[in-house]
């Protein structure tokens, strides 16, 4: 009994660690929808491990009812799991989650397979999955791992790892701003590579600026072969001149949007 109460009293701690909305215990205790779902899973889990199928999916379908989150009895959940605000978050049978790991609402943990068998996403220690991200298939996603807000998740993230987009890619944590030509060339042409969170670099801006830095460098090398045509004395046609980076700003649309008095 005093491990039951343990349990609960660190699942209500770690909702003050993780939603700085949570007023007092009591608020936790009767309107945390996530905090209900995980106390449901617990006693309709031990149901499906006795053998009582029926009754556990019965309780599980009253927690989906009462709380807008479904978790399958047969997942296995670690411990001071949280899932905040929850509606939507949908938990397959043979998932596995580990301790410290927090889901937020419309999260999807599936399968790919109608076969028997390991066929649901495992959550590693501290893994965080940003809203209506859907992660799909026995993938195993690694200790502190981030999952990005509407990413489809379909191949495994290694530990400590960010993953965004549909489908997902890995974000590489070191990328930065390494030259200044490609920031004046981003932002003759309107783009900017950190525009949705500023710590937080997308892969197909990291592209574009590969391609940005790319298109530089041919710049530069078309300048040198031309001074050196011309310091050799080496004749060669003119070609058409090349348009100006200056002249690709994209325009904002609001910009030509009718004002409303």
């Amino acid at each position: 009994m005093n491990a039951i109460i343990d349990r609960v009293k660190e699942d209500i701690a770690c909702v003050f660690e993780r939603d700085p909305a949570a007023q007092s215990v009591w608020e936790v205790i009767t309107a945390y929808p996530g905090f209900h779902a995980v106390l449901i899973h617990r006693l309709s889990h031990r149901c499906w491990t006795a053998g009582y199928r029926w009754l556990a999916r019965f309780i599980s379908h009253i927690a989906r009812w009462l709380t807008g989150i479904e978790i399958h009895p047969g997942a296995r959940i670690g411990r001071r799991f949280f899932i905040d605000h929850g509606m939507g978050v949908v938990i397959g049978e043979t998932a596995v989650i580990g301790d410290d790991c927090t889901l937020y609402h419309g999260v999807t943990l599936g399968g790919t397979s109608w076969k028997k068998g390991k066929r649901h996403p495992t959550l590693h220690d501290g893994v965080v999955v940003g809203a209506g991200a859907k992660i799909l298939g026995p993938i195993d996603i690694g200790e502190g791992a981030r999952v990005g807000s509407n990413s489809v998740v379909l191949k495994p993230v290694p530990a400590g790892a960010t993953v965004v987009g549909i489908p997902g890619h890995l974000i590489d944590p070191n990328i930065k701003k390494e030259k200044a030509e490609r920031e004046a060339i981003a932002y003759r042409m309107g783009f900017d590579p950190y525009g949705a969170k500023a710590d937080m670099p997308d892969p197909v801006a990291n592209a574009i600026n590969r391609m940005l830095d790319h298109i530089h460098a041919m710049d530069q090398q078309l300048e040198t072969m031309k001074k050196a045509l011309d310091e050799a004395g080496i004749h060669y046609p003119e070609p058409p001149p090349i348009p100006r980076l200056e002249g690709c700003e994209i325009e904002d649309g609001y910009q030509n949007e009718p004002k409303h008095d």
